[in-house]
């Protein structure tokens, strides 16, 4: 029944599925409303949730029950009030900061859910809002929207057939993606067309991949039948924004279907370091509470009710947990997100939780992607290899005048005969291998010109002028791009360019019309992209293919150089790419093309059966030239990296480029510095390799790491834990060839084998599952971040000095009835002395800018020493000589006057605990001193309306204020001398940097 009720609702297992153009009634099953939903909580569960979350921890589980014991007449010390006002306090800034947080998600998610697009259908166009949206609809799509679901690309507005996308949103990349429409629908006259025929769309079942699609087109009207197979090339992605046209799709998956939100993990909540150790403390006050109250009892022998004494006494020192410590902590990570939203050296900086800001302050490892992170991801053409030449920035002007010469030479030659030449068998001329290479590079690639005019797209202007100063390249790697401006700069520029032509123009103002027989796209398993081009002048069919060098050189003529200059450049830092070609005969193609048609029609194994038979034609091709081109490094990379290291953070590099392009990059950023030796980790395929060289990196001291993909998968699977164990052990280390699941369960393992914070900073949609992994997870746009954050240190010390000090000052001759009572202790705990302890969120032991200087400072968070086990003992005995010294101080200086000991005592109690302030506080700002001014204000202020406790006409007395000066230096003098003589002899170390 639950089965059924879930299929019913859109559950279950995804499965294929069949759908017929704008008919949604035709479904063959339910599926998911198409719905954005970020939220943690719903209506329902926000406030179970939120509570469940804060009740989970024995911190907030103690004043709960703490609370509800005031219910039962025995146990209760006082008014109701006194317990539950603080806490439902607390807990009412938790669930306020928790609605904000969910109402702002809820509001974005709106704002996705409810943009209205266009639905064709059977009375015409009607508008629908994207939550309504179902599988089997016909969606418009027009210029600069989001794509509102996964849709199957029909029909496009623009001439050339096809249509770009932006897809940072999706994938991190920047540049867009070119997309076609199916053949037999874009050929329709018109958009409506589309519900007059009768055809379906048969679709894979719902997947995370968003690099690949398989399903087919199909339209039964037809005779015959038309079928024709789809890929990724097909699809728009719900999430991507159409840059080009308008465009008309059929929607396939809806809502938790999708690719991005199957690609993302479902949010949580996640805690902060400081409140697992303030937990932890918590545990351990708890226990002291047993234990005093345990002795109390035994004082008293142990005399009638005994166990009802013990419980009292629990309640009495109940304050030794202090609650406004949650309020002071909740507070101050507010105060801390809004520093950082408001932060001017990192501009748009938005804080999408504001449990964690802290944790900033606490980061042993970072983890970063390399391109978009490290890198601009913009690439520049920096070396042309033939083999026994090499053509560097300088030298492009040769390359140019080969180009030049040899079109120049062509346009006085009479025109070449039909079909291949023989050139091949002959020595050739610099100036043709040259030319070949340029003209390989300038057609095989997926690169079309855009021509904007006032930001305008006008191709029909282009078709007639290929006007250079409004021409735009765009692809989906900027690899490519960098290649097409490179051969435009040499002479060959490439001008036009639709789904089956291309257009090159020469030096000298010629136009060289190409047909597109074929297009192989470059894919991750492949590793390279191919395309089968037709010249129409000559009739030659060309097969050309660019990859990478692994791939390549199984598929080249045999060459002696291949691999060794391959190595020169990757060591460089230069991304490499192989050229190479082959000339096809016109049977040789028709062949190619019949089986190739056939395989891209299968559903079952259709990639495996379509790579067979392209690689029937990758066998003895001619190799041209190698390609390399270089990623630019972010500006303040180097500086940024450097000051982590200092810092104490070890920084790990994971990415997808190849092994020696990656080690390149990490010594130009300076991730690994120029004295630090590098172990290459061979590669390994099974357990008997990675023993050998795991044992080979063992006898390596202070040496970074750099490690492929596949073997560190072989690492992790038979010796993952020796494995973690020398890696955390690296000053860098670097893993390349790393997929998205690689780096999520690398952060997995950081933090289960050290125990240790990590920090995760990525910049695409192929990093969001380590950024989510992580304890801090960053996304940087635009630029790589600059900055950690230094927390504030003493809140916990003084809030919990402050509690503990009220209670050991209020033990009255070891009774179990409280001296402070009703508002007494309720303004102790917040109006009295909460601003003074919370402005000290503002205090810094240093600069930032001296911070930023010298960042081996940040090595004493990581110690954790600000709230160790040392200092909090520390505190707790400061508290009792303070409590104690106000108790007896009273008893001892007003014997005669002992019904005035509450005024007494207390007005000692308040002084000294702002004084204390005073001492803890390391720089001062005009806000901390109008938190102590006002804070006094608010006692003496108050004195009037406390007659029931204090008398006011006895404190007005001069021997009052006398006798409570003696006590509160008594209290406060001897912490001031110890500060002074430690500050003098045995100084911190920031304090030698602002001395």
């Amino acid at each position: 029944v639950c089965c059924e009720w879930l299929r019913c609702c859109g559950g279950g297992e995804p499965r294929p599925r069949t759908v017929w153009l704008g008919h949604p009634e035709k479904r063959d099953q339910r599926y998911p409303r198409n719905v954005i939903n970020n939220q943690k909580y719903n209506f329902f569960t926000f406030l179970p949730g939120v509570l469940f979350n804060q009740f989970k921890y024995f911190f907030n589980l103690y004043f709960l029950l703490l609370a509800c014991s005031q219910f039962v007449p025995e146990m209760r010390l006082g008014a109701l009030y006194t317990y539950w006002v603080p806490l439902g306090f607390v807990l009412a800034v938790t669930v306020i900061r928790e609605a904000v947080e969910e109402i702002r998600c809820y509001v974005r998610d709106k704002e996705v859910n409810s943009q209205v697009y266009s639905r064709l259908t059977a009375r015409g166009t009607v508008k629908v809002k994207s939550s309504n949206i179902q599988v089997g609809d016909l969606i418009i799509v027009e210029k600069n929207q989001r794509v509102p679901a996964d849709m199957i690309f029909l029909r496009t507005s623009e001439k050339n057939g096809s249509c770009f996308l932006r897809t940072d949103q999706l994938d991190g990349e920047t540049d867009w993606k070119l997309r076609l429409p199916v053949a037999c629908t874009q050929r329709l006259p018109t958009a409506a067309d589309l519900l007059q025929i009768r055809s379906y769309v048969y679709a894979e079942e719902p997947n995370i991949d968003i690099h690949n699609f398989v399903g087919t087109f199909t339209r039964e009207d037809s005779d015959p039948p038309i079928s024709e197979s789809l890929s990724i090339e097909n699809t728009l992605w719900a999430g991507t924004v159409v840059a080009s046209g308008t465009v008309v799709g059929v929607v396939l998956y809806t809502g938790r279907e999708l690719r991005s939100v199957m690609n993302t993990s479902n949010p949580r909540s996640k805690i902060g370091l400081f409140d697992l150790e303030v937990n932890c403390l918590t545990k351990i006050l708890f226990g002291a509470l047993v234990v005093v109250s345990l002795v109390m009892v035994a004082l008293q022998h142990f005399a009638g009710r005994w166990y009802l004494q013990i419980i009292r006494f629990l309640l009495l020192f109940s304050n030794i947990i202090p609650i406004s410590l949650r309020v002071n902590l909740d507070m101050g990570k507010i105060v801390y997100s809004w520093v950082i939203r408001r932060d001017s050296k990192v501009p748009g900086t938005v804080v999408r939780s504001s449990t964690i800001p802290e944790q900033l302050g606490r980061i042993s490892y970072l983890l970063t992607d390399k391109t978009g992170t490290l890198t601009q991801n913009e690439m520049v053409f920096k070396r042309l290899h033939l083999g026994t030449v090499a053509y560097g920035l300088d030298s492009m002007d040769e390359v140019q005048s080969h180009i030049f010469s040899i079109y120049t030479q062509q346009s006085q030659d009479p025109p070449a005969q039909k079909g291949p030449t023989l050139t091949t068998k002959v020595r050739r001329t610099m100036s043709s291998r040259v030319h070949e290479a340029v003209k390989a590079i300038a057609l095989c690639h997926n690169v079309t010109p855009v021509y904007e005019s006032n930001g305008v797209t006008d191709q029909a202007e282009a078709e007639k002028q290929y006007e250079d100063s409004c021409r735009v390249y765009q692809a989906s790697s900027p690899d490519e791009v960098a290649l097409v401006q490179w051969t435009e700069s040499v002479g060959l520029t490439l001008v036009g360019r639709d789904q089956s032509s291309m257009q090159l123009r020469t030096p000298g103002d010629q136009i060289l019309n190409f047909t597109i027989l074929q297009i192989f796209p470059f894919t991750y398993e492949s590793k390279r992209m191919g395309i089968i081009v037709r010249d129409e002048s000559t009739g030659e069919i060309t097969f050309y293919m660019k990859g990478a060098d692994v791939v390549m050189a199984g598929i080249v003529q045999y060459n002696d150089w291949l691999e060794e200059e391959c190595g020169n450049m990757a060591r460089e830092g230069l991304r490499v790419l192989v050229v190479a070609k082959k000339s096809l005969a016109e049977e040789q193609y028709q062949d190619f093309e019949a089986r190739y048609v056939q395989a891209k029609l299968s559903v079952h194994d259709r990639s495996l059966k379509v790579a067979t038979v392209i690689e029937s034609l990758e066998m003895e091709m001619e190799l041209l030239c190698l390609t390399g081109v270089e990623d630019q490094l972010q500006a303040d990379v180097r500086p940024t990296l450097e000051t982590l290291r200092n810092a104490g953070i070890k920084v790990w590099m994971l990415t997808g480029d190849k092994l020696e392009t990656a080690t390149c990059t990490a010594k130009n950023a300076h991730l690994v510095t120029r004295n630090q030796d590098i172990h290459v980790f061979r590669l390994v395929t099974n357990r008997g390799e990675a023993h050998l060289e795991l044992n080979a990196f063992r006898r390596k001291h202070d040496c970074a790491l750099v490690i492929s993909g596949d073997s560190l998968e072989v690492c992790l699977k038979y010796y993952e834990y020796e494995f973690m164990e020398l890696a955390c052990q690296c000053p860098a280390v670097v893993c390349c060839r790393c997929a998205p699941t690689q780096k999520a369960q690398i952060v997995r393992l950081l933090q289960e084998r050290t125990g240790k914070l990590t920090c995760a900073v990525g910049d695409g949609g192929n990093d969001v599952s380590m950024i989510q992994e992580s304890d801090c997870g960053v996304g940087v746009e635009g630029k790589v971040i600059s900055w950690f954050f230094f927390p504030q240190r003493h809140s916990f010390k003084m809030v919990t000095h402050k509690e503990l000090c009220a209670v050991f000052s209020s033990v009255f001759y070891f009774a179990s009835v409280p001296l402070y009572q009703g508002f007494l202790i309720i303004g102790y705990s917040t109006i009295y002395t909460m601003f003074p302890v919370f402005s000290l969120v503002l205090d810094k032991d240093v600069k930032s800018e001296v911070a930023m200087l010298y960042p081996e400072l940040y090595k004493d968070l990581l110690k954790g020493r600000p709230l160790s086990y040392k200092t909090f003992l520390i505190w707790v005995l400061i508290s009792i000589y303070q409590g104690s010294t106000i108790m007896y101080g009273a008893l001892l200086l007003f014997e005669s006057e002992f019904v005035h000991i509450v005024a007494i005592s207390f007005t000692s109690l308040i002084l000294t605990e702002l004084l204390m302030v005073a001492l803890t506080i390391q720089t001062w700002h005009w806000l901390m001193t109008v938190a102590e001014l006002l804070s006094l204000a608010c006692y003496i202020a108050s004195l009037v309306f406390l007659h029931e406790f204090i008398d006011v006409y006895f404190i007005a007395t001069l021997s009052f204020l006398w006798k409570v000066s003696v006590i509160t230096l008594v209290s406060c003098l001897p912490l001031y001398v110890l500060k002074y003589l430690r500050r003098r002899f045995s100084p911190p170390s920031y304090s030698k940097l602002t001395s």
